[in-house]
């Protein structure tokens, strides 16, 4: 099992804090760094700053949702930052959500599949150097080439429900999911699996995002306990949680209470089912359980606290907790 890091982005810390664990990653040893894009900082931006401030880890962009960045904007912004930094670049491609697409962009998630198929083939080729030759239903790139030299990336795909995973078994080189048990990441590999039989492609390694605490102080509980509360109603999230024996919190979450009393009704166990919690032989354990369900690589989204600023602490310990498993 290999490891890489990401940056939590978390709303109750400062943003400046990402280039505190940026560096911990990179003084710990992480070979990669994702670098993902929602409410706080620009992902190109933020990587550029990254590259300035660490050595020597590679930076992956994303999941960067395919409705509201186009492909030629994608290309061109892995491409300056493997031009401005001299690191290693990757990207990763998503659909995001409603909330990040409709709400706050004013774009449309209609044939969401689509658009991050055609986004595929399009940033693919335009990551290779060659001149984009996409006219999608959806989206599409024709006639532009990197004026930069091309970085050759390696393309990820974000998937958790079954059209996704289809995109990905044709033409991701990665799949990343995102907050999900042992179980439920069995069973997303195992449809990752078909979907390339399917296809007649070779399935291509997977890895999951899972946030982490060592040892965790209340602030940093009382973090990823907040991080969940958007997941909890969410269509197939809210599944993954019954089935793990919190169908209680999930039939409050679908009454939509306000989110400070679903906050208080989440139990730290339910965050300890889609993460790394607790003691270094928990964290040992628990990544067991992931490589048993097919997880090839774990990328630890690490608490952030007074205690821990930019979870150093966590990233250091998990990199220990891990490695018998590390490739």
């Amino acid at each position: 099992m290999k490891l890489s890091v990401s940056l939590g982005l978390w709303q109750d810390r400062p943003p400046e804090e990402a280039l505190e664990t940026a560096r911990a990653a990179d003084a710990a040893g992480y070979p990669e760094l994702w670098i993902g894009e929602m409410a706080t900082w620009d992902a190109f931006a933020l990587g550029t700053a990254i590259g300035a401030a660490t050595a020597r880890i590679s930076l992956t962009f994303g999941p960067l949702a395919v409705t509201v960045r186009d492909p030629a904007t994608i290309a061109m912004g892995v491409a300056s930052v493997a031009a401005l930094t001299g690191r290693a670049t990757g990207v990763a491609l998503g659909t995001s959500s409603d909330v990040v697409v409709r709400g706050w962009h004013g774009r449309s998630r209609e044939r969401a599949a689509t658009a991050l198929a055609e986004s595929a083939v399009a940033v693919r080729q335009l990551l290779a150097g060659e001149k984009s030759t996409v006219d999608g239903s959806v989206v599409g790139s024709h006639g532009y080439r990197l004026r930069l030299p091309a970085p050759k990336s390696p393309l990820t795909i974000a998937a958790f429900g079954p059209k996704a995973l289809e995109v990905a078994a044709r033409h991701a080189d990665r799949m990343v999911v995102n907050l999900v048990s042992p179980a439920a990441a069995a069973s997303l590999v195992r449809g990752l699996h078909e979907a390339a039989s399917r296809a007649g492609t070779t399935p291509p390694p997977v890895a999951a995002w899972v946030v982490a605490a060592v040892d965790p102080d209340p602030a940093a509980l009382e973090q990823l306990r907040r991080g969940v509360v958007g997941y909890l109603a969410a269509p197939g999230y809210g599944e993954m949680f019954r089935a793990a024996g919190f169908g209680d919190l999930i039939d409050f979450a679908r009454t939509r209470p306000h989110p400070r009393e679903l906050l208080a009704a989440v139990p730290v166990e339910a965050i300890a089912t889609v993460g790394l919690l607790g003691s270094p032989a928990d964290i040992t354990a628990k990544a067991a359980e992931y490589a048993e369900a097919g997880i090839d690589e774990l990328a630890i989204v690490p608490a952030t606290s007074d205690d821990d600023p930019g979870g150093a602490k966590t990233l250091a310990a998990c990199r220990s907790a891990v490695l018998p498993f590390d490739a």
